[in-house]
């Protein structure tokens, strides 16, 4: 047993220190990056923003609407290869593949040459610590030898050098942090967000590799945070849930005549239930995900329009004029409350 008495911080533990700035107009802020990976030889050049590989989530649907923006999506791995097919070829570019370890890689043998339209694969896992995980790495790196690779999740610096060193280009950052996730509480065990991706991206980055902040935003102030904090891109869940385009049922409440949807996470038990039914191992599994309803949000592109009209309004606040300067501009302010919510 051990004890580190560093405190590690979360997104709402800290707020970003306004600096002067030269920038008047967040139309002055360009959002787009572009990327040179360790292993892939693509080049990749968006908004480094990403839509989780739920399938509350991570849709076609989805997909077709952040790729107008040029921003990613993570598909959810029950897409069918058919399904996969079907993707225009201007969006396949901003569209992650996603797989499993259980599933392996044939869905990928099964695309066939369109394969080499898309320009990542996420390996996914609750829990990216295995020795299981870092050899399957291996073999899609060895196999898929162009593909942008992302993988996790892990939330600690040496388990992330051990994902890159194994072939990932991008490591997923974050356990317990989401909104759906209970993993936290029913096993103990997670990293506060901001201090994983703080030292997460540091490891990463003193390899050549990069990571993805996994979980934890509730507002487009924390995607600031994230990018502060060094992340190379961020994900996210159930900030971009509860649309037209990844919402199967909409329920109106006779009374109030609010509408509201379902929001579950993957390793959740209506999850669980939905896609492993017949799962010989299910018994050994416990539900580290949870299923709530949350507000109907319409349509896709109205959120994600403020979520980046956000990012562009934190720019302007500390002097960044690229994304990519934002962990330069950011010093953080640690704070014992950070929103007055007399008004909910």
């Amino acid at each position: 047993m051990h004890i580190e008495n560093e405190v590690k911080y979360d997104f709402s533990d800290v707020l970003i220190k306004p600096k002067r700035s030269y920038y008047t107009s967040r139309k002055e802020v360009d959002l787009e990056r572009e990327f040179k990976f360790k292993w892939s030889e693509k080049i990749w050049k968006g908004v480094p923003v990403a839509a989780s590989n739920m399938d509350t989530v991570g849709t076609i649907g989805s997909a077709n609407v952040l790729s107008k923006h040029n921003t990613l999506t993570c598909l959810h791995k029950f897409h069918t290869s058919e399904d996969l097919q079907q993707i225009p070829a201007a969006v396949k570019k901003n569209v992650a593949i996603t797989i499993g370890v259980a599933e392996g890689i044939q869905k990928l043998y099964e695309i066939g040459e369109q394969i080499n339209d898309f320009n990542f694969i996420c390996i996914d896992v609750a829990n990216g610590y295995t020795e299981q995980f870092s050899d399957f790495i291996r073999q899609v790196r060895s196999e898929f030898k162009e593909m942008i690779i992302i993988a996790g999740n892990v939330c600690t610096p040496e388990m992330t050098e051990q994902l890159i060193l194994s072939g990932a280009d991008i490591v997923k950052v974050g356990i317990g942090g989401g909104s759906a996730c209970i993993t936290r509480k029913v096993a103990g065990v997670g990293i506060p967000q901001l201090s994983a991706v703080i030292d997460c991206s540091d490891a990463a980055h003193g390899i050549g590799g990069m990571v993805m902040s996994d979980g934890g935003c509730t507002c487009s102030g924390d995607i600031s945070k994230a990018f502060g904090a060094n992340a190379d891109f961020v994900m996210l869940g159930g900030l971009l849930a509860g649309h037209d385009e990844n919402s199967r049922k909409v329920t109106e409440n006779e009374n109030t005549g609010e509408k509201t949807v379902e929001f579950y996470g993957m390793a959740s038990s209506t999850a669980l239930d939905k896609y492993y039914s017949n799962d010989k191992g299910k018994e050994y599994k416990a539900s580290e995900g949870k299923l709530v309803s949350i507000p109907y949000k319409g349509a896709l592109e109205d959120t994600l329009l403020d979520l980046l009209g956000g990012l562009r309004s934190t720019c302007t606040y500390i002097g960044a004029k690229k994304i990519k300067d934002i962990s330069k501009c950011t010093t953080f302010v640690c704070v014992n409350n950070q929103l007055n919510n007399i008004y909910k």
